[in-house]
């Protein structure tokens, strides 16, 4: 075989471009196998450079159905390489691979993908063919025994790749088409809204004491007696409260209503929110 088809062949099964290539075979002697090391050790190096580098666009994969569901965050530097054919197929297999191994990053990072090298070394490969930092970021499994979980894709990339994404975890025995329409719907609210917490008993207390302390520091240049302050400070801290758990949020769909409200009107007896979680690109 020439060196220029084995030059070809090796652009083929590495995907990195001619010179660095046509370096490997010359410096592998025509050695394929050996040309195919040499590169790796290039592309780590190359890798390894760019991994300083700021990661903030990428896309968020979901794999699964209404028993399990993943969500997963590819990170890349800009929205080029998000849409592109090889970063967009290695998200998806991935996001598969993370649903099998319930968002167990050591083990994903060791397991193998089609193409017969582990998520780890493809990773590397990946970065540098497509010369950005490339990072596994966030991952999420909701398995939760006796619930059915749905999901809401926002700005969709392709299929089930998008720059948002929300999973919301409903546990009744409940099968009806209403429960499906509450699932997707509070998905979509859950997107809107951000809640940070189920209800306000389970928002962290460095959250509200981060709060508090911002809303005294508001208060301390406004003049008003100590007395007035506290009261305001109360009412301030209970609407912060109020806004940010999932419950008492005023329903996207209908915001004279909060959704605890939604929940009680759907007269389904064993109906509970589980749990949520929303995942955006770039926060």
């Amino acid at each position: 075989m020439s060196d220029i088809k084995k030059v070809k062949q090796l652009r083929e099964v590495t995907g990195a471009g001619f010179k660095d290539c046509n370096s490997a075979i010359k410096e592998s002697n025509g050695n394929i196998d050996k040309a195919i090391e040499i590169l790796r050790v290039k592309g780590i190096s190359k890798a390894s450079k760019k991994m300083t580098r700021d990661a903030k666009d990428g896309v968020v994969a979901t794999s699964g159905d209404e028993k399990k569901i993943s969500v997963i965050e590819l990170n890349c530097e800009t929205d080029f390489v998000a849409k592109n054919d090889d970063f967009v197929s290695f998200a998806k297999e991935i996001s598969e691979l993370n649903n099998t191994n319930d968002s167990d990053l050591d083990k994903l990072n060791k397991s193998k993908m089609s193409n017969g090298q582990t998520v780890e070394d493809s990773l590397v490969a990946l970065i540098a063919k497509m010369g950005e930092k490339i990072t596994i970021g966030r991952v999420k499994t909701f398995n939760h025994s006796g619930a059915k979980n749905f999901n809401y894709l926002h700005t969709v990339v392709k299929d089930n790749l998008s720059k948002l994404a929300v999973v919301v975890s409903i546990e009744t025995t409940d099968s009806s088409d209403n429960i499906k329409s509450f699932g997707k719907q509070l998905a979509m609210h859950v997107a809107a809204s951000n809640p940070i917490a189920l209800d306000s008993g389970s928002i962290d207390k460095k959250v509200l004491d981060k709060e508090q302390n911002l809303i005294e520091e508001e208060l301390k240049n406004s003049g008003k007696p100590d007395e007035i302050a506290q009261k305001i400070s109360l009412g301030k801290i209970n609407k912060f409260k109020e806004e940010n758990a999932l419950l008492s949020q005023a329903w996207v769909m209908e915001p004279k209503k909060k959704v605890q409200d939604i929940v009680k009107e759907l007269s389904i007896a064993d109906l509970k929110i589980k749990d949520f979680y929303r995942l955006k690109i770039g926060e």
